[in-house]
């Protein structure tokens, strides 16, 4: 089995898919870009000094260590991975935990428990933790993984976090999407606006190029991502990409991709890739994750009423998207 992320690739694609430029304008581009949660994440601002320019970009990319620091359930210092090893399975949130968690509910229960961040068992009997696999999981085997998926057995009391089971917390659908959300708002917060920060699968922007035109991002053909299957132009919105082609594993030469569908234990076969577009970065990434799994009418439907643009590549190839989504 070879488990294969093409973070690297994918990273310069897009970044390469983000036409800047400073017209007649006296602000200049300033970027940085850092190795975080487990990927690349680049900075870019416009500003008139490049002292505070630099001095906004450490600060966000501070909060974004913080984030990660404080609830990546991959990161032993964190709050979730301990949760995820204590015995007794609860924890104390504060003001900002207790909100992360309550949009994750929301989230589930929109989606009829489509979006659960409990799945992290059946990613590890896959292949995608650290254990290999040379064979496709057996039926007893996903049953039994089955048997610890389910967010209903999760509760927030209070400021009391609680899993009332074996199930144990996954953040990897949304805790960086959170994290750039937050970044943008310390960017803002040091009078940066004109910002973009992308982190492969996550965008967030802060108003336009500093030339009045929007951010233009390539996004990509996941029947072959070395190829763009268009540009789309954002301006002080986020974006989300999930995709088939981002992170999987090969089983004697089938590919099997992560986002999976925690009712039949095996990938969701139906798509291949959903590219969301709305105002918070946070959300854009569990709606990508989400709409994955939910049915068309449904997605379509949820995207009207919330101000939600989505781009939806079906296995077929075939796209079907939301009437404001541009490409």
């Amino acid at each position: 089995m070879k488990l294969k992320n093409n973070i690297f690739k994918i990273f310069i694609f897009i970044i390469l898919g983000v036409l800047v430029g400073c017209g007649q304008t006296k602000e200049k581009r300033f970027s940085q870009e850092r190795f975080l949660f487990g990927t690349y994440i680049q900075m870019i601002v416009y500003s008139e000094n490049e002292s505070k320019a630099n001095d906004a970009m450490e600060k966000a990319f501070k909060e974004i260590e913080r984030i990660d620091n404080k609830y990546n359930s991959k990161n032993e210092n964190s709050i979730i991975y301990k949760l995820n090893k204590s015995k007794n399975k609860e924890i104390d949130l504060d003001e900002e935990g207790i909100y992360i968690f309550k949009e994750i509910e929301k989230m589930y229960k929109v989606t009829d428990g489509v979006y659960d961040i409990t799945i992290g068992p059946l990613l590890d009997l896959w292949g995608f933790g650290t254990e290999e696999r040379t064979e496709v999981p057996t039926l007893n085997e996903l049953k039994e993984v089955m048997k610890k998926i389910d967010f209903s057995k999760v509760e927030i009391r209070s400021n009391k976090f609680i899993i009332n089971g074996e199930e144990k917390i996954d953040t990897g659908s949304f805790l960086k999407g959170y994290a750039l959300e937050k970044a943008k708002q310390v960017l803002i917060t040091n009078n940066i606006k004109s910002g973009f920060i992308s982190s492969v699968s996550s965008i967030v922007t802060i108003g336009t190029k500093s030339d009045g035109t929007p951010w233009r991002v390539g996004v990509q053909d996941p029947k072959n991502p070395e190829n763009r299957l268009g540009v789309v132009e954002i301006q002080n919105r986020a974006m989300g990409v999930s995709g088939d082609y981002q992170t999987y594993i090969e089983i004697k030469g089938k590919k099997y991709h992560h986002i999976m569908n925690k009712f039949t234990g095996y990938p969701i076969e139906d798509k291949k890739m959903v590219v969301v577009i709305c105002d918070s970065g946070f959300m854009a990434d569990i709606y990508s994750t989400s709409f994955f799994g939910m049915s068309d009418d449904k997605i379509l439907e949820f995207c009207e009423k919330n101000n939600v643009e989505v781009l939806i590549v079906k296995k077929d190839d075939s796209l079907l998207k939301t009437k404001n989504f541009k490409i």
